[in-house]
């Protein structure tokens, strides 16, 4: 290669490279615009990361097997041995909690897709085509939704038996009817747009109109069902797992170690102290996260952040 030529090539890689680092500095920067103009949706997400990378890391932070007994220990409290104590059968609260984070966040994680996904397409289909459709679809929903969540989460649950599926299958079938009729109401709004009522003037099929004219407006709408959901869920599992619905024993979870800490109150109160602290963090950082995205997608207060400049 000519020197000439290779010095170019080295000048456009070179001019390349600086022209990324801006845009990284310039992302950076619209990041922490964000971060202090909604500072809900930060605090939300930090610790939501944080549960999940601990989750995550749970077998390099935990000291101990979650699982292991030693009866030459049992209802310790918090010390260096054992940071959170022990539980009645010598196991350190600790590795459970971490480990056991392992368990309820993929959990409500799974159970909030599977009940939006199903929810926004019964939503979308009874809010385009209307009619005997949308009215039979909507009494279904009413049905549903006659009874409180967990009472029906519970009944399903039951029904099923406890396992890790069950609860996933409670947890999901109840979020569906409130997931449907909110994107019901947003579907039917759209349905009376200029663009669609154009779409359908020139004959594009319902399919299309659903995917390309509905769903892009739909977007921040089920951001922010789906993250205020997730709290509403998180206490919903626990709920089944103090209730002994959840996961069964002796696989650690917030729910469980919350009724296993309860006879011991009086002995030993870090026992539900710990995983009911941790159950309140992870429906806060979804409750942060939710009001923080509402915020942000409201075209009303996109002013406040400075619009991002590529480079």
């Amino acid at each position: 290669m000519d020197k000439p030529v290779a010095d170019s090539a080295l000048q456009r890689a070179a001019e390349t490279g600086r022209v990324m680092q801006r845009r990284r500095q310039s992302r950076i920067a619209y990041v922490a615009s964000m971060a202090r103009a909604y500072p809900q949706l930060g605090i939300g997400l930090t610790i939501l990361v944080f549960l999940i990378v601990s989750a995550l890391a749970a077998p390099l932070i935990a000291p101990y097997d979650p699982n292991a007994l030693n009866t030459q220990a049992l209802l310790e409290t918090p010390s260096r041995t054992h940071l959170f104590g022990t539980d009645n059968v010598g196991r350190d609260v600790f590795s459970r909690v971490v480990y056991g984070g392992r368990v309820s966040l993929p959990v409500v994680a799974v159970a909030v897709l599977a009940g939006m996904v199903i929810g926004v397409t019964v939503g979308l289909v009874s809010g385009y085509y209307r009619g005997r459709i949308d009215s039979v679809i909507m009494r279904v929903m009413d049905g549903f939704m006659a009874f409180p969540s967990l009472v029906l989460a519970l009944t399903i649950a039951f029904a099923l038996g406890a396992s890790l599926r069950s609860v996933i299958v409670a947890l999901a079938i109840v979020r569906i009817p409130a997931a449907a009729r909110l994107i019901r109401g947003q579907a039917l709004v759209l349905h009376h747009q200029d663009y669609v009522l154009a779409a359908h003037a020139t004959g594009v099929g319902p399919l299309r109109i659903i995917s390309h004219y509905f769903l892009p407006n739909l977007v921040s709408v089920i951001l922010i069902q789906a993250s205020l959901g997730a709290g509403a869920t998180i206490f919903a599992e626990a709920s089944l797992g103090f209730l002994g619905l959840g996961v069964p024993p002796p696989t650690p979870s917030w729910g469980g170690m919350l009724r296993d800490g309860y006879l011991y109150m009086e002995v030993n109160p870090w026992l539900s102290m710990i995983p009911g602290a941790m159950i309140f963090l992870a429906i806060l950082s979804f409750n942060l996260s939710g009001d923080g995205l509402r915020d942000a997608l409201d075209p009303r207060q996109r002013q406040r952040v400075p619009r991002r400049r590529e480079a």
